[in-house]
């Protein structure tokens, strides 16, 4: 089991939502924090909350889609306590309530920056013994009736990143998690209202603001429980909602029965 008391992680995404929820859960555990999110007001009010726990932290305006911002949030930990061991690749944005054909070009570089370019940023400051890179269950199989490939795209890139870090990782002794989770109780689908200028600046996106309904999402205090199990066992695949088991199942199933089709057209050439 991973010793985490004394050792540091960074979290991003850390102002409210899952990260908070994972940075509680590090900070119970003995770690200093390293806080990060794009919300300086937020922000310092979650360090407030992890110092109260008792933990050494720091909190960092960081804008994960760049990658000078977050080279930046990578030497203030250093400065503030050395040698990183957790990297908690968190932050993220919602994509949903629009047609892949009718995603406009700035949201695409804006959910494409974030999801998948935060990660990748993320992992090129992380020295220590353990990498956490937030996907989605969605990252699985796209939702019906959501229409939220957009969002989905970029969740399956994480967990294939993920995969790939893990084995180039593997003998360097480092553990990488890939978590993925159902509905969880956060203000992901109003981040449309924080998105940064050079993207196009912040907008409404009722469509999918209105697909939040408070109290049906999980706490996200029981998520960073989860993924503090997951980082001590060395867990790969981190999932919180043993229900989306069927929809990942049909989507093996009709995988399986591609390859008969291919078995039976290879048999017939």
């Amino acid at each position: 089991m991973l010793e985490l008391k004394g050792k540091t992680a960074i979290v991003t995404g850390a102002a409210s939502g899952i990260g908070r929820g994972i940075a509680k859960a590090l900070a119970g555990a003995g770690m200093n924090l390293v806080l990060a999110d794009l919300r300086p007001g937020p922000l310092a009010a979650a360090r407030r909350d992890i110092e109260a726990l008792g933990a050494q932290a720091i909190d960092v305006t960081v804008d994960v889609s760049d990658a000078a911002s977050v080279a930046a949030a990578g030497r203030a930990a250093e400065r503030a306590f050395g040698r990183l061991h957790v990297v908690v690749n968190n932050a993220g944005v919602a994509m949903h309530g629009t047609r892949v054909e009718d995603v406009g070009h700035d949201e695409w570089n804006w959910v494409m920056g974030v999801n998948v370019l935060g990660a990748i940023n993320g992992i090129r400051h992380g020295e220590g013994g353990h990498v956490v890179n937030t996907a989605s269950i969605s990252g699985f199989f796209i939702r019906g009736g959501r229409n939220q490939g957009a969002y989905s795209m970029t969740k399956c890139a994480v967990v294939a990143l993920s995969k790939a870090l893990e084995q180039e990782v593997e003998d360097a002794g480092i553990g990488v998690s890939v978590l993925c989770p159902g509905a969880v109780e956060t203000h992901i689908f109003e981040s449309a209202a924080t998105r940064p200028e050079r993207f196009g600046g912040p907008y409404a996106r009722p469509q999918q603001e209105a697909m939040h309904v408070a109290g049906r999402g999980l706490a996200p205090e029981l998520v960073g429980q989860r993924v503090l199990q997951a980082i001590r066992q060395r867990e790969f695949y981190v999932l919180t909602h043993a229900g989306e088991r069927a929809a990942i199942k049909a989507r093996h199933e009709r995988i399986e029965a591609a390859f008969d089709r291919a078995a039976t057209w290879e048999k017939a050439r």
